[in-house]
């Protein structure tokens, strides 16, 4: 067996990614494939972080702009990404990965506290750890909390799954003339205004000198080229 690239990850999911065609809730096809992607990732021994977004069940900056309380609406969004960690927690279980949900916000019916030592030991254990609820506070994205994570548990790498193949000048399922970027400094992905990720996760990154990897999460067997050494989609360095 080829020995991986990195051995610690950090894997950003967006809530939309399982959703699927029908674009809100939760569908079990999608998370059982990207429960068999991770497998594979696992099968190699890399030690896998998971923060996963809750868009496909409540968008707290959506609810803020319609009149709601920005601070109540984010707290909601946290809850979301809550439900949709058990949700992928059970899929990968199911597919023999054990797993462990830490969440930002308390709630210890249905998962551990969020406790960086207890994170990194789980994943020492070769246990798969998914990061609920942010970071636990309102007016930061979960682009930031997989930024905060990933350093916290020293991963060697941040894999932002989006929904197409790397990191474009714009975007391009409206323009056909938009160009993709093979690779791109921190500070250009910050200067260009690339909404990839937000301006506080970049930040974060470059300052701490992580890498982001960019890459399509609905083609099959990505996160395990990128493993491997392939160049797949765009380096953020």
């Amino acid at each position: 067996m080829s020995k991986p690239k990195y051995k610690r990850i950090l894997l950003k999911l967006s809530g939309e990614a399982l959703a699927g065609p029908q674009g809100f809730g939760i569908n079990i096809d999608i998370i059982q494939q990207i429960a068999g992607d991770l497998k594979a990732a696992y099968d190699l021994g890399v030690q896998m972080g998971i923060v996963i977004g809750g868009g496909n069940i409540f968008r707290g900056v959506a609810a803020s702009t319609a009149g709601m309380d920005r601070a109540s609406s984010d707290y909601m969004g946290m809850l979301a990404t809550s439900i949709n960690a058990l949700a992928l927690q059970d899929a990968m279980e199911k597919s023999g990965m054990p797993t462990r949900v830490l969440s930002a916000i308390e709630m210890a019916q249905i998962a551990e506290p969020y406790i960086r030592r207890r994170a990194v030991r789980h994943l020492e254990k070769g246990r798969v750890v998914v990061f609920a609820a942010g970071t636990g506070n309102p007016f930061f994205t979960t682009d930031t909390a997989a930024a905060l994570r990933g350093m916290e548990i020293n991963a060697e790498v941040l894999l932002k799954a989006t929904n197409v193949d790397g990191t474009y000048d714009k975007d391009p399922n409206k323009y056909s003339d938009a160009v993709k970027y093979q690779t791109l400094s921190h500070r250009d992905a910050l200067t260009k205004g690339l909404k990839v990720m937000d301006s506080t996760a970049f930040s974060l990154c470059m300052d701490n000198k992580l890498p982001i990897i960019t890459f399509k999460l609905m083609d099959k067997g990505n996160i395990l080229r990128i493993l491997n050494g392939e160049q797949i989609g765009t380096l953020i360095s």
